[in-house]
């Protein structure tokens, strides 16, 4: 009894702190209820806005992990998957935070929400411009071009839909975290690899913004259509 009374307080707590948004990603079911069982633990002196500057702290480790890799050893690249799960922690609890204790600005939160991002994104990018070598530095370049036009995707996308969304299909910004934490502990066992990674990542990306556009353009000629 006690478990079924739990499982549905979770499940209260899922659909309250999410009902702002529509996941599609792989993790989606795993990653919903770890908010919900961190989100009562919260203590009541951290406010959604300090969760937001604990997330953009993480981009900051990461930034470091990069620049230490470059100047002393790559095996301080390990430091930024502890900078992925912070910025996951300040991320995903910020705006869940707001809903869970009822005090969501859905618009303020919105806008503080897509310009911490931003500010995450350059800070990785920048420290993987640092790190990289023999003038792979555009790699760093076209990857946080093609994550901002994402980002510009994705708010377009609510503004037609008014659904909003942050993941491309089966992945989202968690999915993304792994990838990265892959590629950081792939590159301290063998050295170089990380060109080739984030070269792969930075087509695939590119691959999904297109066909992303494709998809936002015919649904914006339809909604055009349905509106004459």
């Amino acid at each position: 009894m006690g478990t079924e009374t739990q499982a549905e307080s979770k499940s209260a707590i899922i659909q309250r702190t999410f009902s702002d948004r529509k996941r599609t990603n792989i993790l989606k079911r795993a990653e919903q209820l770890t908010i919900a069982f961190l989100l009562p633990k919260v203590p009541e002196f951290i406010t959604p806005n300090v969760l937001t500057l604990i997330g953009t702290i993480g981009s900051g480790l990461i930034f470091i992990a990069f620049v230490l890799g470059s100047y002393v050893t790559n095996r301080y690249l390990l430091l930024g998957i502890a900078g992925l799960a912070v910025n996951w922690l300040g991320d995903s609890l910020d705006g869940r935070l707001a809903y869970y204790r009822n005090i969501p600005r859905r618009w303020y939160g919105f806008a503080l929400d897509i310009i911490s991002d931003w500010i995450g994104i350059v800070l990785i990018g920048f420290g993987y411009y640092i790190y990289a070598e023999n003038n792979t530095q555009i790699i760093a370049f076209a990857f946080v071009a093609l994550y901002g036009w994402s980002i510009i995707i994705s708010q377009l996308r609510y503004k037609i839909t008014n659904e909003y969304t942050i993941d491309s299909g089966f992945a989202g910004p968690t999915e993304l975290r792994f990838i990265i934490a892959i590629i950081l502990i792939v590159e301290v066992l063998f050295h170089g690899s990380i060109l080739y990674l984030t070269g792969t990542i930075t087509i695939v990306l590119l691959i999904i913004n297109i066909f992303d556009s494709l998809k936002l353009l015919k649904l914006g000629d339809l909604k055009d259509k349905n509106q004459i």
